[in-house]
């Protein structure tokens, strides 16, 4: 394996470092629209605990904008954006729950619930990938602050998901 991965970064490093940075003007552009989108989904949720967790990742995501910010400073290279069309739709299945739903319904609070934890989704498979590709570009700090990212996505997820299983549980005691 570790001859596999030389042979990689010997042959196709520059290659994958221009896929890397590629890779990193996507979630630039996709954390910055996130920050657009979060106010939203927090005022339209109904409950008050998926309006807290809404309201604490677009703290987190502007965090992730200054990392990623950091980022390419360490990896000289200009922030630049590139249009992630994934987030696009993300975001549009979001705003097609907000329209096909009542206000003030748990159903909407579903819907939200399960739009987000598509969005943790599509972050947590980017940030993943991007960090294994920076030890393989042996960016042992970009790397480090990949992880960091990636983890709080992956803490956002989990709060999501004990928000549904709540929601679950509350059903069944309702039924």
């Amino acid at each position: 394996m570790k001859n596999y991965i030389t042979d990689i970064v010997k042959h196709n490093g520059a290659k994958l470092r221009k896929l890397f940075i590629i890779g990193l003007r996507d979630m630039y552009w996709a954390e910055k629209k996130l920050i657009k989108s979060l106010p939203k989904l927090a005022r339209t949720a109904t409950s008050e605990d998926l309006k807290v967790v809404f309201e604490t990742h677009l703290t987190e995501t502007q965090a992730h904008v200054n990392r990623l910010e950091r980022i390419f400073k360490v990896i000289d290279e200009p922030a630049k954006t590139k249009k992630c069309s994934a987030m696009v739709g993300l975001i549009n299945e979001c705003d097609e729950i907000i329209e096909s739903t009542e206000e003030q319904s748990s159903v909407r609070d579903w819907g939200l619930i399960f739009a987000s934890q598509k969005i943790e989704h599509y972050e947590i498979a980017s940030y993943g990938t991007l960090r294994t590709i920076a030890h393989i570009l042996r960016y042992a700090e970009v790397a480090e602050l990949l992880q960091i990212t990636l983890d709080e996505e992956i803490q956002a997820n989990g709060k999501l998901n004990d928000l549904a299983e709540a929601y679950i549980y509350m059903e069944a005691v309702l039924d």
